[in-house]
């Protein structure tokens, strides 16, 4: 039979459910603005009745209910579109790294205008044509070594810039490596906590709520997957591999990586392997330091090479006002002191290498002349790959000097001012995926199946493999036609930062060049030829990398960081749209209303005050039965 304190517990756990669905409430309105906080729903289910079907029911009608209880204390969720932030996180994270970089890239570059290198190389290849029109003139020496060291400085300065920003991304990564890892253990640690409160029967709510907000901040940072949220083990993947699993947060590392002049690679600690990332704020860092600015850097330094080399093959073969010959404009800096340009790459003590920058042919080639001969040339590539280039009896040779600049080869080519073949090294491509080829302006393969860089232009000693050119080798110049005069050794990493004004022609100006000599003899004093020729440098097409003159790199360069700005902005823009509308559709779902959790308040005071006012009902009921019955 029911006991008569039977109302009593009814009434007490009425109380108790709408005490802790106030509690509940007053949780979710104290944490409006808590971050990551997802709001909290009670659940209250009927108490088992009294009377379940059995042999020993009392003969009662119908189940005796004894009140409510709560069932669960739940949080709002939806736990697809949590996959669907985490999984876009990632792409918002990279363009918000990119976008600050690419606006200082912008303001570095100042094209066009009055300060921009530009301009000060207009005002260089115009004090050169001021020479050319008064060569037997002082003044005129002066400006263009003082427009020559303007010119040279806005280069440093660009140059040191683009280090500067490389640096800069360095130890942004450096330091997001760090909250990667902070992360990776706080979600480990919280998982542990997590599956503890479950082992005992409770929902942590709270617990989750965080767990999820650091997922997020993780997100953006690198791309993850998340499996099992919301269970007992809870795994992170990145890149394919386990970041998190249950209560073991794996960490990543840094070491120095001398490939990339010493910047930070990033690796997992625990296996030394190279760790690797698609999306997120840390791949952009890696990609702005690795690719973006180290792309700019090589532009520049390609420039700089080029114009240097250009102007100082002119410089050289004219005469000063002095009768000085033979001297460079700009100073050069080659990276090894061999005559053959020998270098110990690996380091055993002996020559492995050669590192040739420049390899003029020792014939004069008319551009417009069929070559009437067939073959196969192959050039040093990106990616290690040769690259070949075919060339016809009806070819002209500018025409296969145009092939050979559009082949994507690592090489370039043109005919200098006598007219003999020369072919460059460009600086070495980025391949995705893996390092970048080291070093910079080096010809690594040249090879003829033909007789065009042979007899034709006179650069191979012989045709096919065995005459080939192969920087992996010593003394790979024996097997070039000519000797020391016809081949430049490579120069220092960097020339746009080391480059300077010879200082032999600063001491004494009437040693810049201005006019050519004849048979041997030295030029007239009033002869220009030489500076009309290098003021002429401006206009011609000498192949500054695959740009055909300088006014083409000036050109692009502007246009491309306009591009690179105007593409970080928009897919910004897009990704933020995306977000917003993702972020919230989640906030109302699972964030707070205010209006929602007052309106609960005041139903659940209702249900407290009802269920205390049934308890005041029962226990009148019982006084009267106890106090009051009797004789």
């Amino acid at each position: 039979m029911t006991s008569t304190f039977m109302g009593i517990e009814i009434g007490k756990r009425g109380v108790h459910a709408h005490q802790q669905a106030l509690n509940v409430t007053g949780h979710n309105l104290t944490n409006a603005s808590t971050e990551g906080y997802s709001r909290q729903r009670i659940e209250m289910s009927a108490f088992d009745p009294i009377y379940l079907p059995g042999l020993n029911r009392e003969e009662t009608p119908g189940q005796i209910g004894q009140g409510t209880v709560v069932e669960r204390i739940e949080r709002i969720r939806d736990q697809l579109l949590d996959k669907q932030i985490v999984a876009q996180s990632s792409a918002e994270g990279y363009w918000q790294a990119r976008d600050p970089y690419i606006r200082m890239m912008d303001q570095i570059y100042l094209e066009p205008g009055q300060k921009s290198i530009r301009s000060k190389m207009d005002e260089f290849w115009e004090g050169w044509q001021e020479l050319a029109d008064r060569p037997a003139d002082t003044v005129p020496r002066t400006a263009v070594l003082e427009r020559g060291k303007t010119l040279i400085d806005g280069i440093h300065h660009r140059y040191q810039a683009l280090k500067g920003l490389q640096v800069m991304a360095d130890e942004d990564i450096q330091l997001t490596v760090a909250r990667v890892n902070e992360l990776s253990r706080e979600i480990a640690i919280l998982n542990r906590d997590i599956t503890k409160v479950r082992a005992q029967g409770d929902n942590p709510n709270d617990l989750l709520d965080r767990r999820d907000l650091l997922v997020d901040k993780l997100s953006s940072i690198i791309d993850v997957t998340v499996d099992n949220r919301d269970r007992d083990e809870f795994m992170v993947h990145t890149a394919g591999l386990i970041l998190v699993q249950g209560k073991i947060g794996r960490q990543f590392g840094l070491e120095r990586n001398m490939d990339t002049e010493g910047y930070s690679r990033i690796i997992w600690q625990d296996t030394g392997e190279e760790a690797r990332f698609r999306e997120g704020s840390l791949a952009a860092l890696v990609e702005i330091r690795d690719v973006t600015i180290e792309d700019e850097i090589q532009t520049l330094d390609n420039m700089t090479m080029n114009f240097a080399d250009l102007v100082n093959e002119i410089h050289r073969a004219g005469y000063g006002i002095n009768g000085a010959t033979g001297n460079n404009f700009f100073s050069e800096y080659p990276f090894v002191t061999n005559v053959n340009g020998n270098y110990d790459r690996d380091g055993d003590g002996l020559y492995d290498t050669s590192y040739i920058y420049r390899i003029n042919g020792t014939n004069a080639l008319d551009p417009q002349a069929q070559v009437g001969l067939e073959g196969e040339m192959s050039l040093s590539g990106p990616e290690g790959e040769d690259v070949r280039i075919p060339y016809y009896s009806t070819d002209r040779v500018q025409d296969i000097i145009t092939r050979i600049n559009n082949s994507g080869a690592e090489v370039t080519a043109r005919l200098n001012r006598d007219g003999f073949l020369a072919l460059k090294a460009a600086t070495a491509s980025t391949v995705e995926g893996l390092e970048r080829q080291n070093p910079d302006f080096v010809i690594r393969h040249i090879e003829d199946s033909g007789h065009f860089l042979v007899g034709y232009a006179g650069i191979l000693r012989g045709s096919g493999p065995e005459g080939a050119y192969n920087w992996a080798r010593s003394d790979a110049v024996e097997s070039l036609r000519g000797g020391a005069e016809n081949y430049a050794l490579a120069p220092i990493a960097h020339p746009s930062g080391w480059i300077e004004v010879n200082p032999a022609l600063v001491r004494d100006p009437g040693s810049v060049a201005s006019g050519f000599g004849f048979n041997g003899h030295p030029a007239n004093p009033g002869n220009g030829d030489a500076a009309a020729a290098i003021a002429s440098i401006r206009n011609t097409t000498v192949m500054v990398g695959r740009l055909g003159t300088f006014d083409d790199y000036f050109a692009d360069a502007a246009g491309r960081i306009g591009m690179l700005g105007e593409r970080t902005g928009r897919a910004l823009e897009t990704e933020n749209q995306i977000m917003k509308y993702l972020r919230d559709t989640r906030e109302s779902l699972s964030g707070v209303n205010i209006d929602e959790e007052l309106s609960n308040l005041i139903k659940y005071q209702h249900g407290y005050a009802a269920a205390a006012r049934f308890i005041t009902t029962v226990n009148s009921m019982l006084d009267t039965l106890i106090n009051r019955m009797g004789v």
